[in-house]
C-alpha cells in the first residue's frame, strides 16, 4: 500500500493528545505537511508538533475552537495561507461527559453535541470549498462503537458520534462527483484521557466483550486513518471502518 503523502497538506483537530496525536505524526511520517489543531492545550500541541519536526517532518498548530464556526474558518484559511493547499482533513476533536440520562445536564448534553457533532459540520463546511475547487480532497471524521451499538451512560456521547456517521454518509452523496471521499473511523476502547477515568470494574467488563481480548492502542486507529486519507482509497467513501478489536460485528 501507498503511504506516501509527500506534498499533501492535512489537518486533524484535536490533536495535541491520544488519538488525534497519533494520526498527525503517522500523516506526517508519510510525508504529509500537518496542521496540529488544540482547543486549549498549547503544551501537548506543542510536544506533538515537536515529535513530527525531531524526525525531519513538517509541522504547525493553530489554536481554535472548531465548535465555534468562525474559528473553525479560521483553522482553514490559515492551513490555505501557509501551505496554500488541503488536501485531507481529520475530524477528531472531541469530549465526554457521562452520566445517567436521569442525572445528565442539558449543559452536559449541549457541550457533547457541539464538540462532537458540530465541530465536524464546521471544519467540514469550511473545507469543502477549497476541496471542490481542486476537485480532490479525504475527509475522515472520528465516530466511535458507542455511536454504533450504543453505551449506557452516554445518551450524549452515543447521539453525538452516530450523528457523526449519518453526517458522513449525507456528505459523501455530496460531494463524490467532485473526487471527494468521506469516510468513518468507529474506535472501539482505546486507552486515551478520555477514558482513563472510567472504572477498572468496567474497564475489565469491556475485555469479555472484545473477542481480540485487549484494548486498542491510538496507533491502530492512526493507520485506518491513514489507509482512509491515502491514494489506495479512492473509491472508498460513504463507509465507516471498526478499529475495535471485533467488538461491534454487524
Amino acid at each position: 500500500m501507498n503511504n506516501d503523502f509527500t506534498g499533501k497538506v492535512a489537518i486533524v483537530t484535536g490533536s495535541s493528545r491520544g488519538i488525534g496525536r497519533a494520526i498527525a505524526e503517522t500523516l506526517a511520517a508519510g510525508g504529509t505537511q500537518v496542521v496540529v489543531n488544540y482547543a486549549k492545550d498549547l503544551e501537548g500541541a506543542k510536544k506533538t508538533v515537536d515529535a513530527i519536526v525531531s524526525k525531519g517532518n513538517t509541522a504547525s498548530m493553530f489554536q481554535a475552537d472548531v465548535s465555534v464556526l468562525s474559528q473553525a474558518e479560521d483553522l482553514i484559511n490559515y492551513t490555505l495561507d501557509k501551505y496554500g493547499n488541503l488536501d485531507i482533513l481529520v475530524n477528531n476533536a472531541g469530549t465526554t461527559r457521562d452520566q445517567l440520562i436521569m442525572r445528565m445536564s442539558e449543559e452536559d448534553w449541549d457541550l457533547v453535541l457541539r464538540v462532537n457533532l458540530k465541530s465536524t459540520f464546521n471544519c467540514c463546511k469550511a473545507a469543502i470549498k477549497p476541496m471542490m475547487r481542486k476537485r480532490y480532497g479525504r475527509i475522515v471524521n472520528i465516530s466511535s462503537v458507542s455511536g454504533i451499538a450504543g453505551n449506557a451512560g452516554q445518551t450524549n456521547y452515543s447521539a453525538s458520534k452516530s450523528g457523526v456517521i449519518g453526517f458522513s454518509k449525507s456528505l459523501a452523496r455530496e460531494t463524490a462527483a467532485r473526487k471527494i471521499t468521506v469516510n468513518v473511523v468507529a474506535p472501539g476502547f482505546i486507552p486515551t484521557s478520555l477514558t482513563n477515568d472510567l472504572p477498572d470494574e468496567l474497564k475489565e467488563q469491556t475485555l469479555s466483550h472484545i473477542p481480540l481480548g485487549r484494548w486498542g492502542e491510538p496507533e491502530e486507529v492512526a493507520e485506518a486513518v491513514v489507509f482512509l486519507a491515502g491514494e489506495a482509497a479512492g473509491y472508498i467513501t460513504g463507509q465507516v471502518l471498526n478499529v475495535d478489536g471485533g467488538m461491534v460485528m454487524a
